[in-house]
């Protein structure tokens, strides 16, 4: 009888630890599903600002290259501005050319 005993115990002790197995198993499975739900999660959030942050520096760069443009347009009418201004310069150099000469014929 006790070889009898010491198998139903050892069976029962078997059965116990491959319920307990199986118990962890689960409890594992279900602990890892959440964690890489988590990770998951944070991935998509990162991804989400990451985006949102290019989508800002695309903007900005869409403003500064419009404030280029229009510094490049201002200083086309400042060049062409001063060349008129460099043209009544010279022609006012030339009226004085002619003054001083014609003052120092009659002088």
């Amino acid at each position: 009888m006790t070889i009898e005993v010491a198998l139903v115990i050892s069976g029962l002790s078997l059965a116990f630890a491959v319920y307990q197995g199986i118990t962890n198993l689960k409890r594992n499975s279900k602990h890892d599903a959440k964690h890489d739900a988590t990770e998951m999660t944070t991935v998509i959030v990162k991804l989400e600002n990451i985006s949102s942050n290019i989508a800002e520096i695309k903007n900005d760069f869409s403003n500064t290259k419009n404030d280029i443009k229009g510094i490049s347009e201002r200083l086309i009418v400042a060049e062409q501005s001063s060349k008129q201004a460099h043209k009544r310069l010279d022609g006012f150099e030339k009226r004085l050319l002619i003054i001083e000469s014609a003052e120092e014929q009659k002088g």
